[in-house]
């Protein structure tokens, strides 16, 4: 027990150690017009491969030992190249240009644009490299009634592979840990990422489902427009016909019309329809209030591959005497990629549906170099949660 004590220090005495001599960057992004923080932005640190996603709040944390590019892309902005060296300030910001125009040309097609957004989903799919594994890191907040009452966090390997025609994954967690409990109340379909079949969804693009179906060309309009932030680039805007009664989002695919490749998938219910949507008051019944996703796509001219999620919903739930407030944010990044296979034992494989449900490993503060830093309102709250647990 001893010798294993003493192991177990020396490698977070190693991991802090290299942590504090190696050089730590922090950039800020905003927007050269606005001054606006800009979240989303994908940063990608040449050297050593990595990954990274700019906050809610513009930041950018990582540590790097010597020089390196760094390429810092959005769908929205002019993308730039910086070099590491360069950053020598403590905060470090980064002005990048927004060239989305409102008045972007509308594309008049042959094809109705469905029609092309099936094209493109098929071709997507059949351009995912697979095998491959991401090393991703995932983070979870879970609000009740406007305060958040559980969090989890954790580095995770998905090995992606083809199974029956069928995206199909392996996982692995390196680290974890998780403060407070969902409340049981909720059906685990609520609590977060399924982690099994997350990965499936989105290399899928499952959640296109609902404006892909032949009825939908009744409940939707499709608009495609050229992408005056990138030329390569066209945006199809689908939203739902005014007058429906039910809950529908506004969609937004950004995709390379030369490659046929999809790059990045938003949606967010429409609040024009959450208007005329009646108000469910059964007990045990939800009634959805906010909902969106965000998925970002990479394509280097040799792989392709997601690079992040971002999915928030909130809702009313209806009890018996009361009603109670739920909100839910999941982030996944994707911080390497690589096309070799990692090797593991059955016993190691996750088969659990969220992390909540795996004991905590904590072998090193994995949270600073996790791709995607925490808002300092984020980390009070995770600050606050860890308190209660020790």
């Amino acid at each position: 027990m001893k010798h294993y004590l003493l192991l177990l220090f020396l490698s977070l005495f190693c991991s802090f150690a290299v942590y504090s001599q190696s050089s730590e960057k922090l950039i800020l992004l905003k927007d050269v017009d606005t001054n606006l923080p800009i979240e989303d932005a994908t940063v990608f640190i040449v050297k050593t491969k990595q990954t990274l996603l700019s906050n809610s709040e513009g930041k950018i944390t990582f540590i790097l030992t010597g020089s390196s590019n760094i390429q810092v892309s959005h769908s929205s902005y002019k993308s730039v190249v910086v070099r590491s060296n360069t950053l020598a300030k403590t905060d470090n910001v980064i002005y990048l240009k927004n060239n989305v125009s409102d008045l972007d040309e509308i594309i008049i097609t042959k094809q109705h644009p469905q029609i092309i957004l099936k094209s493109l989903i098929e071709n997507s799919i059949k351009k995912l490299t697979v095998p491959a594994r991401l090393k991703v890191y995932s983070r979870e907040f879970f609000k009740t009634d406007g305060n958040c009452t559980s969090f989890n966090d954790g580095l995770i390997n998905f090995q992606l592979f083809i199974k029956n025609k069928n995206f199909n994954n392996i996982i692995l967690v390196e680290q974890n840990r998780s403060y407070g409990l969902p409340n049981d109340r909720f059906s685990p379909d609520v609590l977060g990422y399924n982690l099994n079949n997350i990965m499936e969804n989105y290399y899928n693009f499952k959640y296109l489902i609902p404006i892909l179906n032949s009825d939908s060309k009744k409940k939707y309009d499709y608009i495609i427009k050229g992408y005056s932030a990138n030329g390569d680039f066209n945006v199809m805007l689908v939203s739902p016909v005014e007058n429906s009664d039910e809950l529908r989002d506004n969609y937004k695919i950004i995709y390379d019309y030369k490659k046929k490749i999809i790059l990045e998938v938003s949606s967010s219910l429409s609040p024009s329809i959450l208007i005329n949507v009646k108000q469910k008051t059964s007990i045990g019944s939800k009634n959805i209030y906010k909902s969106s996703y965000k998925n970002i796509y990479r394509f280097d001219n040799s792989n392709y591959y997601l690079v992040a999620s971002k999915e928030e919903i909130g809702f009313e739930r209806i009890e018996k005497n009361k009603s109670i407030d739920v909100e839910i944010s999941n982030y996944l990044v994707t911080t390497n990629f690589s096309t070799n296979n990692f090797t593991y034992n059955d016993s190691n494989v996750f088969k659990n549906q969220t992390l909540f449900n795996k004991k905590n490993t904590i072998l090193s503060p994995y949270w600073y170099i996790s791709g995607l830093t925490t808002t300092e309102e984020e980390q009070e709250i995770v600050s606050k949660l860890e308190l209660k647990v020790d």
